[in-house]
């Protein structure tokens, strides 16, 4: 604990004292019922509370009828939210951590599609996510929409919360006032800086005569823009703080980036640096004595520790690392700093799910959204140990072995390879790739201080495995790339898949073409590994873009710029009908025009697995239990892989 003498130090905000600086800070869920807190709120954020965290914030709760930019959104404004709101801030105070309610108006990052009602903006503009013109906002709506702060303000306080928090950061209305790159107005609300100040302070000053002197009131603030129609800077960030620390009406500015216009920078991915919003933070602490919140990719208790020690930041948000493991403060306290299960920015589970109207989740933690019957402290001894046999130690595999290890099962894993790991271990090997093994590395730690017996290099037959008798078998035995998922007639080393690039079994030829049906990192990681090399790269994807399963992770952009700039080419909209040594005989998916692709060295597919079953078959019937899990059901993701090892592990 002496290594953390400032992250578990106590940090006065206000007239309120948070008794440490680890920020669960504001994020969606789509956990809301009828647009109020619902339990599955509650135990999610009781979870990160029980774990240790001194702060939560609430996602953002819509002060405003006109504001439903999604469909799960708690409806702050009704006075019905009171009583689901005591229910969770009783609970979370339980475990003395402190609560937040954060209450925005998302303005023209939104559609008209839930509400049916009218976009509300400054100005008339269309946000480049949602697409629809606002309406510029009246007079009498804007200060509709105060009011409206207001009241939502003291139902806040009346559900028990130990302070609010106004968004102005990426994701506002109020932010959009401040901004010369969405707000044209030619009134009292717009053009000069006072006056494009003007909404934020009349709402700033609205909700703390609603909450009175003594509650504790901050903002989200945007420290930079980095827009690129020329919006809001660092510098112009400083006034405002400036400016708002002045009214003598704030307690703490928490800090966000970005805008719609450039997502990647709000929920980076593991292709960003960690802390990369740290000297931002740095330069708003600067020039204010308010009490900062630092955030982004900030997934280490130690990382944290010396952002609070170099004097950067007075909180540390660990949204993503909390989500990944709420335990994380408790494990720091109790010097078990190598039991936290690090959060990768891998963002299939968090953002990517939430970018696609699903309830939040994690590909390592399968409890997201279901703490109240998976949750610490959920998992219990079986009644009657059994003998469990695995076979397969990638993610699947291990996270099986793991729980039933845990259960108080006896646990035989079988590896057929040397190193355990599976295919986490080739996705490593992409460009930018290395987090993403992060998963087995926890996985691998953690079983080791397990009493697992792990035969590595023993590949696991029918024989083999009835030889053991066990009571109990889980195969986790994955999958290989299909063999021939194209007609025609090719053979290794002209065409390859991407497994044999990323294991350097085979050395592509100088000029390559990569066929892409896979959509996500397997796909462009390899690509621009290739491009690394020196390698002559084109991309063939029968999908309207290269990456298109990117999107949703924040992963698109910075993997098109990336690519694009080592030279790598993309031609979309062809499906390919066959392979002939080399030749690419392809077919626009749209003008059906037939087109040859020739004269390359190597081809790589990116063209799916199948399944290895044939263990299943061959045991179905013949064991008394017997499961599978992960790719061996059907290829797909490590989240599955993860849900399913777990699920399994529970059921034994």
């Amino acid at each position: 604990m002496s290594e953390f003498k400032y992250l578990f130090s106590p940090l006065k905000i206000g007239s309120l004292v948070v008794p440490n600086r680890i920020h669960f800070g504001s994020h969606l869920t789509n956990f809301s019922e009828d647009y109020q807190i619902s339990e599955r709120h509650i135990y999610y954020y009781r979870e990160r509370a029980k774990g240790g965290c001194g702060l939560i914030t609430t996602e953002e709760m819509t002060a405003h009828p006109t504001d439903h930019a999604y469909d799960k959104l708690v409806d702050a404004f009704d006075p019905q939210v009171i009583p689901g709101y005591k229910k969770l801030t009783r609970t979370i105070h339980e475990y003395e951590t402190r609560i937040f309610a954060q209450l925005n108006h998302n303005g023209m990052q939104a559609d008209g599609k839930i509400s049916r009602l009218p976009v509300w903006g400054p100005s008339a503009g269309v946000d480049p996510i949602f697409r629809e013109t606002s309406k510029e906002m009246e007079i009498e709506d804007i200060k509709e929409c105060i009011e409206y702060f207001a009241r939502s303000a003291t139902y806040a306080v009346e559900g028990g919360f130990d302070g609010i928090e106004l968004q102005v950061g990426h994701s506002s209305l109020i932010r959009q006032f401040l901004s010369p790159a969405t707000n044209f107005r030619e009134d009292e609300y717009g053009g000069t800086f006072e006056n494009r100040l003007r909404f934020c302070l009349e709402v700033i000053d609205a909700v703390r005569k609603a909450v009175g002197p003594d509650f504790t009131l901050g903002v989200r603030l945007n420290a930079d823009e980095m827009h690129p129609r020329g919006g809001l800077t660092l510098e112009d960030a400083k006034k405002i703080a400036n400016r708002l620390e002045a009214t003598g009406q704030l307690d703490f500015m928490d800090l966000s980036l970005g805008t719609f216009h450039n997502l990647y920078l709000v929920e980076g991915s593991m292709h960003t640096p960690l802390a990369y919003t740290v000297p931002l933070a740095a330069g708003i602490r600067s020039v204010i004595n308010l009490p900062v919140f630092c955030t982004n990719r900030i997934n280490d208790p130690l990382l944290a520790e010396k952002i609070l020690e170099d004097g950067h930041a007075d909180m540390i948000s660990m949204v993503r690392a909390l989500i990944c493991d709420p335990e994380l403060p408790n494990k720091t306290r109790e010097d078990r700093v190598d039991d936290i299960r690090q959060c990768i920015a891998c963002n299939q589970g968090c953002i990517g799910r939430m970018g696609v109207g699903l309830r939040l989740g994690c590909i390592q933690n399968p409890a997201v959204g279901e703490e109240k019957t998976l949750g610490i402290g959920t998992l219990k001894p079986c009644e009657r140990p059994k003998k469990v046999v695995v076979v397969g130690a990638g993610p699947a595999g291990l996270e099986a072995a793991r729980v039933a290890s845990l259960r108080r099962h006896r646990v035989i894993v079988f590896e057929k390879n040397d190193e355990v790991g599976g295919q986490n271990i080739i996705a490593g090997k992409a460009a930018g790739r290395q987090e993403i093994t992060g998963v087995t590395r926890w996985l691998i730690g953690q079983v080791s201080k397990l009493d697992i017996e792990m035969r590595l290099g023993a590949e696991a037959n029918e024989e083999t495995i009835l030889q053991e008798k066990p009571d109990a078998v889980v195969l986790a035995t994955g999958s290989v790339p299909k063999e021939k998922p194209f007609p025609g007639e090719y053979s290794c080393p002209e065409v390859v898949n991407t497994q044999q690039i990323l294991n350097g079994e085979v050395e592509a030829g100088e000029k390559v073409l990569l066929i892409d049906l896979d959509g996500h990192h397997q796909a462009t990681g390899t690509a621009e590994l290739l491009a690394d090399q020196g390698k002559t790269v084109h991309i063939l994807t029968p999908s309207l873009f290269v990456g298109g399963k990117l999107g949703p992770l924040q992963d698109l952009y910075l993997s098109r710029q990336r690519l694009a700039k080592k030279g790598v080419t993309f031609t979309p909209d062809i499906a390919v009908l066959e392979i002939q040594g080399t030749l690419i005989k392809g077919l626009n998916v749209y003008s059906n025009e037939m087109i040859d692709f020739e004269s390359y060295d190597t081809v790589v597919l990116a063209a799916g697995n199948d399944s290895r079953d044939d263990l299943y078959f061959a045991l179905k019937g013949k064991v008394k239990e017997l499961h599978r899990i992960g790719d061996c059901v059907a290829p797909r993701k490590t989240d599955m892989a993860i849900v399913e090892g777990h699920r399994v592990g529970r059921l034994l």
